[in-house]
This record gives structure tokens, sequence and C-alpha cells, in this order.
């Protein structure tokens, strides 16, 4: 071993014994600053009353000032209008009777006392919704040797807030909480507040609701009790629904919904099922408004996706109305009218081309001429063979009651074809009002839907 290695143990050997020497001091050091601690103690609050503002000057308003940082939204009761949060709040003033020199007391410049024995602002929620006393009075405080005086405190607070419901479940909420003291003026105790805004870096997320922002606001009132002004501040939470949920559970089926309905004008009328699908739809959207108006807290005005509700409601039944009426176009039988002129111009003219409502074989936008329906001539009883002696055996012209029954079949042939146009006439003319409608509700389903739809974008 050279000489370094004997350096080095040689310092080592000093280190301990150095430390061995100190450690009997360390207890008599923190004793003592103990003793100092419990020293302070009796002289400052030998003489104090928490009971007085503590100013030098009974004219001099004490300046408090507040700082609120949002941690949690506990519940949000739109039944009742009621706004839980879970808040850390911080009260900053100066007490002018808890002041001392650190130097006489070992450099000791802040001591942690409970917060019941020195003077505390009567600082309180002006809108709040329950009679419990704030879960913040056992908390302690840190007083430091100029006279300030900290105090952190957590609080549950419920407030009452304003709940607009009319753009459910795309709403958005503006909740306040107003801060200002019960008994003291503007001229005793003035309240400001620390920031523009209430910090939200330990907010917990929530699954509702989305936190936009809480600014401050400092106001100074005056009530028609007293004459003095009343100073407070005033932290607005703004809220914005999340509305996935919603949307996933409530509204897209009651699109796909309403965008089924319409569908019941293309089918065939043979199939016997347009009727019972519009009745179908109908009763599906009477089980989603039950579901809709459980989860929809009560108003005075109807929100958005109750008037979506019953709008799409009201079409379904307009649609199944019309789909009876038109079916029974479709089954006017034989002795049914003629259809009207101007519906055949119009109806089966026009608007057949426009919609493209053609015969089988026949090319869009062609459609066949509407063809008169032919009045049934009766027989001619006239009409017979010549006049006039015929001296054939076998001549028709002596078969006068083969003519007339002859005459009779064929009459009777186009009063049959007359009727069955007259037939085919109505069923296209119920096809076009099929196909009319069928653009005009769907239309009206995918506007109403796309307009609810772009309130969550």
């Amino acid at each position: 071993m050279g000489p370094g290695s004997h350096r080095l143990s040689l310092s080592i050997s000093v280190s301990s014994l150095g430390l061995l020497l100190l450690l009997p001091l360390l207890p008599e050091c923190f004793g003592a600053e103990g003793r100092l601690a419990h020293k302070l103690f009796r002289d400052l609050f030998a003489n104090y009353t928490s009971a007085l503002r503590p100013v030098a000057d009974t004219d001099q308003a004490l300046n408090v000032t507040l700082e609120v940082t949002l941690s949690q939204i506990i519940d949000m009761d739109e039944r009742n209008q009621v706004l839980t949060l879970y808040l850390w709040i911080r009260q900053e003033w100066t007490d002018a009777y808890l002041r001392w020199d650190p130097d006489a007391y070992g450099g000791l410049d802040a001591i942690r006392i409970p917060s019941s024995l020195v003077w505390r602002p009567d600082i309180i929620l002006y809108n709040k919704a329950d009679a419990q006393a704030p879960a913040s009075a056992s908390t302690n405080v840190v007083l430091r040797h100029d006279g300030a005086v900290r105090w952190d405190a957590p609080a549950i607070t419920r407030s009452s807030c304003r709940v607009d419901v009319s753009a459910f479940p795309f709403d958005a909420q503006r909740c306040g909480l107003t801060f200002g003291s019960w008994t003291h003026g503007g001229h005793q105790l003035d309240v400001q507040t620390r920031g523009a805004a209430a910090s939200l870096a330990d907010f917990v997320e929530n699954v509702e609701w989305r936190v936009l922002g809480m600014p401050a606001r400092r106001r100074v009132l005056t009530y028609g009790c007293c004459s003095e002004p009343y100073p407070d501040v005033t932290f607005t939470l703004l809220l914005r629904r999340r509305a996935a949920a919603y949307v996933c559970n409530l509204l897209l089926p009651c699109v796909l919904i309403s965008l089924l309905a319409p569908l019941a004008f293309h089918l065939p009328a043979d199939s016997g099922e347009k009727v019972s699908l519009g009745v179908t739809v109908l009763l599906a959207l009477t089980v989603f408004q039950l579901l809709l108006a459980e989860s929809m807290p009560p108003a005075e005005s109807v929100p958005l996706i109750g008037k979506y509700y019953m709008a799409t409601m009201t079409m379904v039944t307009f649609s199944t109305a019309l789909t009876i009426l038109i079916m029974n176009l479709h089954y006017c039988g034989p002795s049914a009218r003629p259809v009207p002129a101007w519906a055949r111009t119009l109806l089966l003219g026009r608007l057949a081309r426009g919609l493209c409502v053609r015969e089988r074989g026949e090319p869009c936008g062609q459609s066949r001429p509407p063809e008169s329906s032919p009045s049934p001539q009766p027989p001619d009883r006239e009409a017979g063979p010549p006049a006039g002696p015929c001296h054939e055996p076998r001549c028709l012209c002596h078969q006068e009651a083969l003519l007339r029954h002859v005459a009779t079949i064929t009459n009777t042939f186009h009063r049959h074809r007359a009727a069955q146009r007259c037939h085919e006439e109505w069923k296209r003319l119920a096809r076009v009002m099929d196909r009319f409608f069928l653009g005009i509700f769907f239309s009206m389903a995918l506007v109403m839907s796309l307009l609810v739809l772009v309130q969550a974008l």
C-alpha cells in the first residue's frame, strides 16, 4: 500500500470521528427549535383574541386574497339544479398582531397552527344549496413572521346552478360560484382574487362534462339591507356536455329508424308489409322516446333531441297515413271511375317521366302516352245481313241470334279491357305517388338528421 492509501484511511477516520462528536448535539438542536416554537406560540397568543378583526387601525380595510383550485366535478344534478364540486380554497391575509422577529427565535420564520386559534375571514359561498357547515374548519394555517397568514383548505361545495337543457345533449352550462364576506362590508374587508381564473392544474377529468374554463370576476354590490358596498368574487365554471354516449345510444338509432321509415313507399303494394313497416317504426320510436324521457332532465323548453324525436314520429305518422291512401289507389277495382284527365296529364305524364316510373321495357324518361278508356258500344240491333231474299240455306244472314251473341261477347271483352286498363292506370298512379313521396320523406328525414348531427361537430 502506498502513501495515498494511508492518507485516504486517515481522512475517513477523521470524518467518522467528527460525525460521532456531532450526534449527541442533534437532539439538543431539534429540542431547542421545538422550545423556541413553544415560546413563540406562548408569546404570540398571550394577549391575542380571534374574535376581532386583526388590524391596527379599525378604519382600515383588511385585504383578503382568494384563490380557488378545481379538483373534481362530483355531480351535476340537472333535475334539482345543484352542482357539487371538490375545491381547494386558499385565503391569504395579514394579521397585524401575529408578528415577530425571526432572529429572536433562532431564525424561526414560520409556524403551522390550527386555524381555529387565529382570526379567519367569514367568506362563504353565497349561492350554496345546502345548510351543512364547510368541512374546512379543522385544517392548519401557515403563519409567517411578517404576519402573513395562509389558509389552505379543501371543501366540497353544493351550489345552485341554472341548467338550460334546450340544446340537450349538445348543451353548454355556465355555473357561477360567488364568494364573499357575510358580515363585513367593503370598508372592513376587501376580497381580491389571485389571477384571472381558477386553477385547473389538478383537475380530474369528468366522464360527462368537459371543463372549458373557470374565469374569475370581482364585483362590488350594494344590497337593499345595507348602505355600505359588499365586494365578492364570482368564479364561472364553463361546462360542455360530452355527447358521445347520447349520440350512440339515443340519437343514431333514431336517425337510422327515421331513414328506414320512407322505404315503406318503395315496398310493392302486393307484399302486404307497407303499413306494417310504418307501424313498426312508429312503435320503435315510441320505445326510444320513453328511454329518452327517463334520461333527459325536466325543463320548461323541449330539448333539441326531444324536438327531433317528435318531428320524426310526426313524419312517420304522416307517411303511414299516405301509404294507406296510396294502397287504396292501388287496389281500385274494375268498378272504379277512370283516372281524371288532369291526373292523367300531370301525374301519369309529366311526373312519371320526371320520376322515371315506366312500364316494363319502356326507357326512362319516355312514358307511354295515356290512352283514353274507350266506352263500350252496345250491340247494334239494326246491323245484320243485307235485306232481300237469300237463296243460300247456310247463309249467315239467317243466323241473327248468333250475330247478337258474338256482338255481346265482343262488347263484354271491350268492357273488360277498358276496366283492366283503368285498373292499370290507378296502379300506375299509385306507383308514381309512391316514388314521389319516397323522395319527399327521405329528403326530410335526411335533412333533419343532418341538422341534429351537425350540432355534435
